[in-house]
């Protein structure tokens, strides 16, 4: 709202997460919708990225580590997205880095925040929080940390829709930064371990696939192979939609189609749950797929 108005453009990688599109609408500007594949592990390409930018792009939107799919851009990876703004043509765009999940991350990578990367601190607008590394859900606190004209303009609307944080949230908050952080490593080190058990667990169901999360506590199995197939009652599968609400109907396990998601092949799932609930969702997934009637593959003349 502060930045963009009707005729600009602002780039939403997909998978997203679900307020982006609606968030940017509201401001008159128009989304424009950047696949990523899971062949990649879901990272934006920079040459995607490169050919999706014109003189109407105003902004990125980047969420890393990404909810919903869990992709942990390296520092190498988002520095080729900064070579490719810092090009003369491409100094215009701002970048909005949700850095939500920074604190969670697996297999030793180290998070970048994109405001570090050489030139990129002045176009950056980083947004934060305390609900996910911290647990602090119900506080509703976040942060942005912007240049100062930036944050002066983002503060007069903020004034005028929700005023400011309450002063519980914000005194908890301190409590957490001033808190040893080894409690949250440990806690990412069990999310690791329930990713790993997550993973195992689809591998074993036929034609489901899924990128390695490197971080946030997210996996997005591609699904679509199922797609088509019938219920025993006759009913058909033939979207993500159309399977979460016949896995939560017959199987009463909650996933969310990745419909929701600008990914519609996919399913969300969260391990950031115990272990047996975990290995009981995807034992039931895995009956609930293999009990479906696919339809017959044509045979080759």
């Amino acid at each position: 709202l502060a930045l963009c108005e009707a005729g600009d453009e602002v780039i939403v990688p997909a998978p997203y997460w679900t307020s982006y599109p609606d968030i940017v609408k509201l401001s008159g500007a128009k989304p424009v919708i950047l696949e990523t594949t899971a062949e990649e592990g879901y990272a934006i390409s920079p040459t995607a990225l490169a050919a999706a930018i014109n003189p109407k792009t105003r902004m990125i939107i980047i969420c890393n580590p990404s909810n919903p799919t869990g992709c942990a851009m390296t520092g190498q990876q988002l520095e080729a997205l900064a070579a490719v703004l810092r090009k003369p043509e491409n100094e215009h765009v701002y970048v909005l880095s949700d850095e939500i999940y920074e604190r969670i991350t697996f297999d030793g990578l180290k998070h970048t925040a994109f405001a570090a990367l050489g030139g990129m601190k002045e176009r950056t607008l980083t947004v934060n929080g305390f609900s996910k590394a911290f647990s602090m859900t119900g506080y509703r606190l976040g942060y942005l940390a912007a240049e100062k004209p930036i944050a002066q303009a983002v503060s007069k609307l903020q004034g005028q829709i929700t005023s400011c944080a309450a002063s519980i949230s914000q005194y908890a908050a301190v409590a957490a930064l001033n808190s040893p952080l080894s409690y949250i490593d440990g806690k990412v080190a069990e999310l690791q371990q329930k990713r790993d058990l997550a993973l195992s667990l689809l591998a074993k169901i036929p034609e489901v696939t899924c990128p390695t999360p490197g971080g946030a506590f997210y996996l997005y199995p591609d699904v679509s192979a199922y797609f088509g197939s019938r219920t025993k009652d006759g009913e058909e599968i033939a979207d993500s939609t159309k399977l979460c609400l016949h896995l939560l109907d017959e199987y009463k396990v909650a996933l969310v189609p990745g419909s929701a998601f600008g990914g519609p092949k996919a399913l969300r799932l969260s391990y950031a749950a115990t272990v047996e609930d975990i290995t009981d969702a995807l034992t039931k997934l895995s009956q609930c797929l293999q009990a479906l009637e696919r339809p017959k593959k044509a045979k080759k003349a």
